[in-house]
């Protein structure tokens, strides 16, 4: 399992989810002293040693992360069937395009609110993972069509 390269790119990728949880997707510091940072999980404000959350809608975002994050590690887990490996892949790059899909949308509305900010380590995380998923899924279909080229001339 270890031997193969997809499922060093599948790793790789679960690296990237789980990390892409905890750094921030947006971040702003205002002149008057407070800071908004956008994260998958939720929306902070601290103004004066003071944290106001908001987890909804932001928590969206973290779910999908978690979701992909969870399709993932089974995926890793799938290696002797190809097939299903090939499918949890394929959904699995619908949910990180759904985390990154929400992340952008959330993210735009603080810049439009805010006209300022910048973008964290939280909001390009998800596209490396979506890179590695595509990778393993390329050389998890090289694999089966190997395998189906061998059967073919016994």
């Amino acid at each position: 399992m270890w031997q193969r390269i997809q499922t060093l790119f599948l790793v790789i990728a679960i690296l990237c989810l789980a990390s892409s949880i905890f750094f921030p997707v947006w971040i702003y510091n205002d002149p008057i002293g407070q800071s908004h940072q956008l994260f998958p999980l939720y929306y902070s404000v601290i103004q004066n040693n003071v944290n106001n959350t908001q987890y909804f809608p932001y928590s969206l975002t973290g779910i999908f992360a978690i979701a992909a994050l969870t399709l993932a590690v089974m995926e890793i887990g799938k290696y002797k069937n190809r097939i299903l490996q090939m499918k949890l892949g394929a959904l699995n790059s619908l949910f990180m395009a759904g985390m990154i899909l929400c992340a952008v949308i959330f993210s735009n509305q603080m810049v439009k609110t805010f006209e300022a900010g910048g973008y964290g380590l939280g909001m390009w995380l998800p596209g490396v993972a979506v890179l590695c998923n595509l990778l393993a899924n390329r050389f998890i279909r090289r694999d089966e069509k190997i395998v189906r080229d061998s059967d073919r001339l016994r």
